[in-house]
């Protein structure tokens, strides 16, 4: 199995964005819909995002926004990718598209194949999205899509490893599997996980 493409989300520090790259992340993530305690707003992105080397892609997330908000963001922050989770539909990722910008659709409905939408990636969530509750990976009525996804909901450095290769996911995403608690990251669980989704699992400090 190759090395997936690990994405850790909803992150508030600077500590917590340097040990994310440090680690080995290929993308960060910045959360701009509101209601979550993992929240940040433009300028903090910004100066989050500035940290980030070019190979490591900066994300933002965002649900049910008007499209001119999303945009406005995207561009204030500076991120290079959009995440968008909600019913946007395919006009949102017709207007979004940027050169160098990675559009990337969240859902936790059933969906065949990546790209359905106009978005360049998929992200498979759980059906209670930011709950920790994971998917039934392992369940025979378990399709995966097809085309470059993501596989997120419920993951922790315990099980990433074994919902990877049940799922044969191209990669994943975490938020609340590396908290200590909600909406704090652990920098330990940070290098745990992406240790564990790379197959080489180490014990959390």
């Amino acid at each position: 199995m190759t090395e997936p493409f690990i994405k850790i989300c909803g992150l508030r520090t600077a500590h917590d964005v340097d040990v994310a790259v440090g680690a080995g992340a290929h993308a960060v993530g910045f959360v701009f819909a509101p209601g979550s305690p993992r929240t940040v707003d433009a300028a903090a992105a910004r100066e989050l995002a500035a940290r980030v080397p070019a190979g490591v892609l900066t994300v933002g997330v965002y649900r049910g926004q008007p499209v001119g908000e999303v945009r406005r963001l995207t561009e204030e922050s500076g991120v290079r990718a959009v995440q968008l989770h909600g019913d946007e539909g395919p006009e949102y990722y017709e207007e979004l598209r940027a050169a160098g910008r990675t559009l990337v659709r969240a859902t936790a409905a059933h969906v065949a194949r990546c790209g359905e939408l106009g978005e360049d990636l998929l992200l498979l969530d759980a059906p209670d999205p930011g709950s920790g509750k994971p998917w039934n990976w392992g369940s025979a009525e378990f399709t995966p899509p097809e085309g470059r996804w993501l596989l997120a909901g419920g993951l922790t450095p315990a099980n990433v490893r074994e919902a990877l290769e049940a799922t044969g996911a191209w990669g994943v995403d975490v938020s609340s599997g590396v908290e200590r608690e909600r909406g704090v990251k652990s920098p330990e669980l940070i290098r745990a996980f992406i240790d564990a989704a790379r197959g080489t699992p180490t014990t959390p400090r």
